[in-house]
């Protein structure tokens, strides 16, 4: 069987200015718990192909946003809290975390498509960065889907958001995954947040959830 291993930018955690975009040859520095386990994921995924011969491409993917994405990520929470407020069950006031970290976004279903091509056009044992070779800040993105609001709110920045380690920027080089498999992000990164708003405003309709403040 091909195998496909699905890892993360955070396996680079810390990276120099002068590593920016980040290549796969790029230092793994993780500064989380999660990007330790991906890294472990990713070196025992080599080390099986190595040893054992198994057919297992590695992929590094940037962050992926879109449509059904978990309200628990940045973009979607921002998406989530709006179409809460637009809908009257949260108080007009957008709870955020860290505003300035830089990210390279993709959306999820560009990145999906990616995961395939890797299997299908990719080299066992080699591992490729997935991700779009742009940065956002995280108050861009913010920006970005107040525009797109039916409601005007406020933002408060809440402690319990801000992760005890955080990563300034994750900008990555996709040169690799474009020339083995000729893949290339196909959807702006503002459909990207629109669709995940119109998406999040269907499952509010649904949903009975009293409304909520942010945490001082």
């Amino acid at each position: 069987p091909l195998i496909q291993i699905a890892g993360s930018s955070e396996e680079y955690g810390l990276v120099r200015k002068e590593d920016i975009p980040i290549k796969e040859t790029t230092s793994l520095n993780p500064v989380s718990p999660y990007a330790v386990s991906k890294v472990t994921q990713d070196l025992l995924a080599y080390q099986y192909y190595k040893s054992y011969g198994l057919k297992i491409i590695r992929t590094r993917a940037f962050n992926h946003s879109g449509p059904r994405r978990a309200e628990v990520f940045a973009t979607s929470n921002f998406a989530y809290q709006i179409a809460r407020i637009e809908a009257g069950v949260q108080e007009p006031t957008l709870c955020v975390g860290n505003l300035s970290t830089i990210r390279d976004f993709t959306d999820v279903r560009d990145t999906v498509k990616a995961y395939w091509l890797a299997l299908d056009k990719g080299e066992a044992g080699d591992v490729y960065n997935i991700c779009s070779g742009k940065g956002y800040s995280i108050k861009e993105t913010l920006e970005i889907l107040k525009g797109y609001s039916k409601k005007d709110f406020s933002i408060r920045k809440d402690q319990a958001r801000l992760r005890p380690s955080d990563v300034p920027i994750l900008i990555g080089d996709n040169t690799k995954f474009v020339k083995q498999t000729g893949w290339r992000p196909e959807i702006p990164f503002e459909k990207t947040l629109k669709d995940t708003l119109d998406y999040w405003r269907s499952q509010v309709k649904k949903s009975t959830t009293k409304a909520t403040t942010c945490a001082a």
